[in-house]
């Protein structure tokens, strides 16, 4: 049984219809600390609110943060179902490896989501397109100044509930073919949600908005293969196959792009998982052979794009959702609702 302090007074709880995405956040926050020699503490949930940190805490100085995103969903029957929360403990575990952060247990992970998300269930959306996403974060918060790894670490969750991720709901997306900055490197960060590599996204993001697109497009280190899409994987459609760039170190993988497979494969569809260069997209486009493009994230689900450019060219593609992207998105989140059966479960109960 996880702790409980005592509550605060209930914040306002927003209507469904205005809540956007990442605005607002419930009444509590589930944290648990770790020291070096100790190991992880039990962990509590806690009113929502500030932390105190020391100023030369490593996560300010060095960097060292790691998050996951995942959504719990309402069901039918009036229950809640949180999707694939081992997937995101065990990336988690992952990326903390990397970032030399001390590994979160699954227990600890997957049992204070389920509890936050029972504490604030009242701020459970019910319309179809919301969901409560859920933000766990690990950092390292020892102070000291020196390049090494922190004896000392946070973990905590909070809630947030939200509709879609774009202004536009599910409508297709434009995106911009970036071929200066770069999102990762081999052997960098590319294959953890560390926060830095957000930060570091930012630039291209706003160039690419000042140049009419929703998101960037991002390159690997020579600019010649793709590799990501803003915050999501992604995938074309070329004739009767499914492309999706493989994961080489530099490339997050996601969930909904596991998902996306596996639901694929299932149906008997080809799928590749392999290097992918822009002169193939573009040939495929130049002959009518690429049918859809479409990124994939915890946070939108599925984005269809219908507009890839660059510094010279416009590649255009039929708006809103084609019929690999529609299927695939009506078997995610059917089954993320409770509409269809979760042959694969993926959900875990609260």
């Amino acid at each position: 049984m996880v702790p409980i302090q005592p509550s605060p007074p209930a914040k306002p709880r927003p209507r469904d219809d205005q809540l956007g995405f990442g605005q607002y956040f419930t009444d509590h926050m589930f944290v648990a600390h770790y020291q070096e020699g100790k190991g992880w503490d039990q962990g509590q949930i806690m009113p929502y609110g500030p932390f105190a940190l020391d100023p030369a805490s490593s996560v300010l100085h060095y960097g060292q943060a790691l998050f996951e995103g995942i959504k719990a969903f309402s069901q039918k029957d009036g229950g809640i179902a949180i999707f694939r929360p081992h997937f995101n403990a065990e990336r988690l575990r992952l990326g903390a490896q990397r970032l030399c952060l001390p590994p979160v247990p699954d227990a600890t992970f997957v049992d204070g989501v389920k509890a936050l998300v029972k504490k604030d269930a009242n701020w459970m959306p019910k319309s179809r397109g919301t969901s409560l996403y859920i933000r766990p974060t690990l950092i390292g918060t020892e102070a000291f100044l020196g390049v090494r790894p922190s004896a000392e670490a946070m973990f905590f969750v909070i809630l947030s509930p939200v509709g879609p991720y774009y202004n536009a709901g599910n409508d297709s997306i434009s995106i911009w073919i970036e071929k200066e900055d770069l999102r990762a490197a081999p052997g960098g960060l590319g294959h953890t949600k560390a926060g830095a590599n957000y930060a570091a996204s930012i630039r291209a993001a706003q160039r690419a908005k000042s140049r009419g697109c929703s998101q960037v497009l991002w390159t690997d280190s020579t600019h010649n293969f793709v590799e990501e899409v803003g915050t999501m994987n992604l995938f074309f459609r070329i004739n009767d196959k499914v492309l999706t760039p493989a994961l080489n170190g530099s490339i997050l993988g996601g969930g909904t792009r596991a998902c996306c497979i596996e639901i694929l494969k299932e149906g008997g569809v080809l799928v590749e998982e392999r290097a992918i260069s822009l002169l193939e997209i573009r040939e495929a486009w130049s002959k009518g052979e690429l049918l859809e493009v479409f990124g994939t994230g915890t946070a939108a689900v599925i984005s269809p794009v219908d507009t890839l450019v660059n510094e010279t060219e416009v590649w255009t593609l039929p708006k809103g959702f084609g019929t690999t992207a529609r299927f695939l998105f009506d078997e995610i989140t059917g089954m993320q609702y409770g509409d269809k059966a979760d042959r694969f479960q993926w959900l875990v109960n609260v």
